[in-house]
């Protein structure tokens, strides 16, 4: 089950993992994300099948989008009687896709499982901790969300698998390096930019967000600012060194990402990728479940008045070691769905 931009990306190795496992599925879009460049235009670049089922419920509040979704998904999961419930992340689709798959008695799989900001004012910290008690299989990118978890004392089974996202960043950074044409098209220069992601309700808040641009117009370089529907709806004028744009699709996004100076964002997903790319990254939240990527001094967490000094100061460590796998996350998650396809959700 997806509905947003990082679980798009993450469902595709899997899928595909899973076909070459001679294990089929059924891809449900709740429509979490309906924006095209959010949405469709992930299937249509990463190549991936289009979803068997789209329940197009997006743009509500948390509770009302969690109390429609459910149902639907519930309705889904009769009709095509699967042996796992599979979700991805911290998203509201994830906790409604959980909610479902418990309510029927069908496993559920929790891809990214174990991860925690501690920081209960984010409703992902929610769906992330009420996910994991309601899964039988939690797939872990580390060991430390595998510790977590046991710590927790949650019953379902615990495996560290690495990330999924790490697969498909291996596999299509370099095509969209080549392919790209977004940083002509933003006239910037590799390692000469910021790119900028803002999106997270708490950031978009008016105040809160003109903190955040005003901030990022005081910066030396030209900042690249794809922004969110949401984001963009709260933004009169921005400062003349930031490009404000429509979200772009995946392959732009890495282009721009991977040859940044700099990433500043509160997206989850762009911290693990910033670490990967080997690009500085500076997260505007007072937390984050990436926790590693700031202990090794590859990513600051600012507010918003600590921007600046953030991105002047910002760089990658020598001699980092790599996080969350190895490329091969998708196979183990299909081995593990095949081996333990039998195990019946008895909790």
């Amino acid at each position: 089950m997806v509905g947003n931009r990082p679980q798009f990306i993450k469902s595709g190795p899997l899928s595909e993992a899973l076909r070459d496992s001679g294990q089929d599925e059924a891809v449900v879009h709740t429509g979490q994300h309906y924006d095209r460049e959010l949405s469709e235009i992930f299937f249509e670049e990463l190549g991936l099948a289009p979803p068997v089922h789209r329940l197009g419920i997006g743009g509500l509040p948390r509770e009302e989008m969690l109390a429609r979704m459910q149902p639907a998904l519930e309705a889904v999961i009769r009709g095509e009687e699967p042996d796992w419930v599979i979700v991805f992340g911290d998203t509201n689709s994830t906790l409604a896709g959980a909610r479902a798959g418990r309510a029927l008695a069908v496993p559920v799989a929790h891809v990214e499982a174990g991860l925690r900001s501690g920081d209960w004012s984010m409703p992902e910290e929610h769906n992330r901790v009420e996910t994991d008690r309601l899964a039988s299989l939690l797939l872990c990118p580390d060991e430390r969300s595998a510790q977590t978890l046991a710590g927790e004392g949650v019953i379902g089974h615990i495996e560290v698998v690495g990330d999924v996202m790490l697969d498909a960043t291996l596999r299509l950074a370099p095509i969209a390096r080549e392919r790209s044409r977004a940083l002509e098209r933003f006239a910037v220069e590799p390692g000469r930019y910021v790119l900028t992601t803002i999106h997270r309700e708490a950031n978009v808040e008016p105040a809160r967000l003109h903190a955040i641009v005003e901030a990022l117009g005081r910066l030396a370089e030209p900042v690249v600012f794809p922004a969110h529907p949401r984001t963009r709806s709260r933004l009169d004028e921005v400062p003349t060194n930031v490009a404000l744009a429509e979200p772009l699709g995946y392959l732009d996004l890495a282009a721009l990402a991977s040859q940044a100076r700099v990433i500043v964002t509160d997206s989850g997903g762009l911290q693990k990728e910033a670490y990967w790319y080997g690009v500085p990254c500076v997260t505007v939240r007072p937390s984050t479940e990436w926790v590693d990527t700031v202990e090794l001094g590859a990513n600051a967490l600012v507010d918003a008045a600590g921007i600046g000094d953030a991105v002047r100061t910002a760089r990658i460590p020598d001699g980092l070691p790599p996080l969350y796998g190895d490329g091969h996350a998708s196979a183990r998650i299909a081995t593990a769905l095949s081996m333990l396809a039998p195990m019946k959700d008895t909790t």
